[in-house]
C-alpha cells in the first residue's frame, strides 16, 4: 500500500497544497528568479513595444501586447522547471523529495503552480504597462481572458523545461534553455511579426509552441481571426509529449 492510498482525500489535498506553497514561497522569496523572470519581459516591453511604437495604431499595441505576454510566459516555465530542475537533480534534493513521504506528483504540481503565479505577474505587469502607457483599451472580459490565457500557456513550456532539466546539468543549464527560449521567440514572431521574415520562415513557424499560444493570445485580445482549438491541441500535444519525454528520461536516470 503507497502513502498517498492511506491518507485521507482532505489529508492528501493538503499535502499537495503545502507542498505547491513551499515551492511559490521558495522562488517568490528568490530575487535571482524572481527578478529576471518579471523584469525582462516587462523592460521588453516597455522599450520595444511602448517607448519605440509610440505613434502605433490601437490594433498594433495589442498586437505587441499579446507577442510580449508570450514571450513572458515562456520564462517561468523553461527556467522555474530546466534550471531548477537541473540544480535539484544535480545536488541531490530531487533524491531527497523522492525519499520524503509526500504524495507522487507533488513536486511537479508545485512547480507548475509556482510557474503558473509567475506567468500571471508577468501578464498583469504587462497589461498594466499596456493600459496606463500605451494606452490599449481592455474590457475586463479581454484583460481576464488575457491572463488566464497566459497563466495556462505557461504549462507546455514547464514541461519543455522539464525535458531540459533532465538532460544537463545545472550550470549548463541556463545556457542551454536560452539557446532555445530566444531563437524560439524569434522565430515564432514574438519580435518581429511573421509577415517581416523571410518566407521559408514563416512556413516553419507553426513547429514552435510559442507561434500557436501567440494566436490563442491575439484572439484573447480580440484580434485572432482563426479558430482557438487546434491551437489548443497543438500545445496539449507539445505539452504531454514533452512531459512523457521526460518522466521517461526521470525514471531511467534520476
Amino acid at each position: 500500500m503507497t502513502f498517498s492510498s492511506r491518507m485521507t482525500p482532505r489529508r492528501l489535498l493538503g499535502a499537495y497544497m503545502a507542498e505547491a506553497r513551499s515551492e511559490c514561497l521558495r522562488y517568490f522569496r528568490s530575487p535571482g528568479f524572481l527578478l529576471p523572470v518579471t523584469l525582462f519581459p516587462t523592460m521588453f516591453y516597455l522599450l520595444f513595444g511602448i517607448v519605440m511604437n509610440h505613434h502605433a495604431d490601437a490594433n498594433t499595441a495589442r498586437y505587441l501586447l499579446a507577442s510580449y505576454g508570450v514571450f513572458g510566459v515562456m520564462s517561468p516555465g523553461l527556467f522555474g522547471f530546466g534550471v531548477s530542475l537541473a540544480l535539484e537533480r544535480e545536488n541531490g534534493l530531487l533524491t531527497l523529495k523522492r525519499a520524503m513521504p509526500m504524495p507522487p506528483g507533488a513536486y511537479l504540481l508545485g512547480k507548475m503552480m509556482m510557474a503558473m503565479l509567475a506567468a500571471g505577474v508577468v501578464m498583469l505587469l504587462l497589461l498594466v504597462l499596456a493600459v496606463t502607457l500605451a494606452h490599449v483599451q481592455l474590457g475586463a472580459v479581454h484583460a481576464l481572458v488575457f491572463l488566464v490565457t497566459g497563466m495556462l500557456g505557461v504549462l507546455p513550456f514547464c514541461a519543455m523545461g522539464m525535458l531540459v532539466g533532465t538532460l544537463v546539468k545545472g550550470q549548463g543549464a541556463p545556457g542551454v534553455i536560452n539557446l532555445i527560449y530566444l531563437p524560439m521567440s524569434f522565430l515564432s514572431g514574438l519580435w518581429i511579426p511573421l509577415s517581416a521574415l523571410p518566407s521559408v520562415l514563416q512556413q516553419i513557424a507553426p513547429i514552435w509552441p510559442s507561434a500557436h499560444l501567440q494566436q490563442l493570445a491575439l484572439a484573447s485580445l480580440g484580434l485572432g481571426h482563426s479558430q482557438a482549438w487546434p491551437h489548443v491541441l497543438v500545445l496539449v500535444a507539445y505539452g504531454v509529449g514533452f512531459f512523457l519525454l521526460a518522466a521517461r528520461r526521470l525514471r531511467r536516470v534520476g
